[in-house]
């Protein structure tokens, strides 16, 4: 771009000469060019930048993967499944996945680690780690109803009123195996207390013929185990049809109880002096939430 600049004029033999300097500017249009070309290629590469940034931020999987996660192996009708999850997920949460895996509702679920596995603790409070087998006992609810036939529902019930009729330790059947007095092995026991069950077997109780007889629960084959001087009895904790039990009179702080081996009362193996503080985690460990369906 070219400027023309009037200086004035001059006389030059005797006529006047009108003197007009042009000056160039080339440079400064040339600087603003280059300026206006840098400022917009700044512009694209802050865009850009803000670009690569905001992507990095608004990945919404980075947030998982940056929490603390473990891997499991879920174990449920004889199939293995593979699951990870954040370690601060509860016991509810970690039903609703298994619930995604098997298709098992979480009201039907009974899961076991080291026992019943609470749902309102987390899996770091139940220091659950890497490459735990976590047990799942349950069945459909059409599994469920196809067992319990409005007619064995029916004949339960009439059952259950005719022994509420009188207590059951004080029935002829169990008074002779109560008699005999509190074990002097017997573990200790707490009345009132709930406590999970423990590592080591429960030991010094009395069947139903007198004799001693432990309770073993083994979760990983989702067993338990009746063990006698003679013998030890492995019977899968899903045929187990019921369990009940009754604090014993004058001894409340221990239960008789009884598992229903079998589809009627007469196949009941009972087992007397069973400390209480254990007797609801037994009862939910062999038949879980689905008891009361």
């Amino acid at each position: 771009m070219f400027s023309l600049e009037l200086l004035g004029t001059v006389e030059r033999d005797g006529s006047e000469e009108v003197i007009m300097e042009t000056e160039e500017k080339p440079k400064e249009a040339e600087q603003l060019g280059e300026d206006g070309e840098k400022s917009e290629a700044e512009t694209h590469t802050d865009a850009g930048n803000a670009t690569t940034q905001d992507s990095s931020i608004s990945n919404g999987d980075d947030a998982d993967d940056k929490q603390e996660t473990v891997d499991l192996k879920i174990i449920w009708n004889k199939n293995k499944y593979d699951l990870k999850i954040p370690v601060d997920s509860t016991g509810a949460k970690l039903k609703e996945s298994i619930h995604s895996l098997t298709g098992l509702p979480p009201a039907m679920q009974k899961v076991m680690y080291k026992g019943l596995l609470p749902e309102d603790k987390t899996l770091r409070e139940i220091k659950i780690t890497n490459g735990a087998k976590i047990m799942v006992v349950g069945s459909t609810i059409n599994d469920v109803l196809a067992v319990n036939t409005p007619k064995e529902v029916i004949q339960q019930e009439v059952k259950a009123d005719e022994n509420k009729k009188e207590p059951l330790c004080r029935q002829k059947q169990h008074r002779k195996v109560l008699d005999k007095g509190k074990p002097d092995d017997i573990m200790p026991a707490i009345k009132g207390a709930k406590e999970r069950l423990p590592t080591v077997p429960l030991s010094g109780m009395f069947n139903k013929s007198g004799g001693k007889v432990r309770l073993t629960f083994k979760l990983e084959q989702d067993q338990l185990w009746l063990g006698t001087k003679e013998r030890t009895e492995k019977v899968p904790m899903g045929s187990i049809k019921n369990v009940v039990s009754e604090p014993i009179e004058g001894h409340e702080d221990y239960h008789m109880m009884a598992f229903q081996l079998g589809p009627t009362e007469a196949s009941q193996y009972w087992v007397y002096w069973v400390p209480a503080q254990f007797v609801d985690a037994i009862k939910d460990t062999i038949l879980g939430k689905w008891q009361y369906f």
